[in-house]
């Protein structure tokens, strides 16, 4: 073992589900989320975080998936394959001020779209929130074309609450409760 794997910690499994591990993110999980952040489905759906090098990549995770950690206990986890232990996506908890409430949220490569994924590791986390963290409400976002997300949504049992600005002036989207 290097220096450099000694200064790391190892990565944190929060949830396993039959057929998925969600652990914590790290910075060497940062080309996975590159190309997740890149991808054109992210834009469309979630929008552009401006990440475009590995270096950004890293510093956006420790800046966001990251920090919250360390400020909540909780945020977004990396989703893999349990058999393969391949990265297919993100799913967590979000403290989102604009809310006033903990948003589930997630993401995935598209090849990953519709095979229950998202449900699976959306309906752990929600339970994980509820049980392990004490939260009492869990809320979601979703762009109103996201017909994919909204499904998803609908599956956790969160129903179309009303349209909401994260911004003045910024982009309507539905919020789910």
């Amino acid at each position: 073992m290097s220096t450099s794997d000694l200064s790391r910690p190892p990565a944190v499994v929060v949830l396993e589900t039959p057929r998925l591990i969600l652990r914590r993110l790290t910075v060497d999980d940062a080309p996975f989320m590159l190309t997740l952040l890149n991808d054109p489905s992210f834009f469309a759906n979630i929008g552009d975080k401006g990440v475009r090098t590995l270096d950004q990549a890293r510093q956006f995770l420790l800046d966001s998936h990251i920090a919250s950690y360390e400020r909540n206990g909780y945020g977004h986890y990396m989703v893999e394959i349990r058999q393969t232990g391949e990265p297919i996506g993100t799913c967590g908890l979000i403290n989102r001020e604009a809310l006033k409430a903990i948003d589930v949220g997630f993401a995935y490569l598209p090849a990953y779209w519709s095979k229950g994924y998202a449900t699976e590791a959306a309906l752990a986390v929600m339970d994980y929130g509820r049980l392990q963290l004490g939260l009492r409400k869990i809320v979601a976002i979703v762009s109103p074309h996201n017909s994919g997300s909204i499904r998803v949504l609908e599956k956790l049992g969160l129903r179309f609450e009303k349209p909401v600005q994260m911004v003045a002036g910024g982009e309507t989207i539905h919020l789910y409760t």
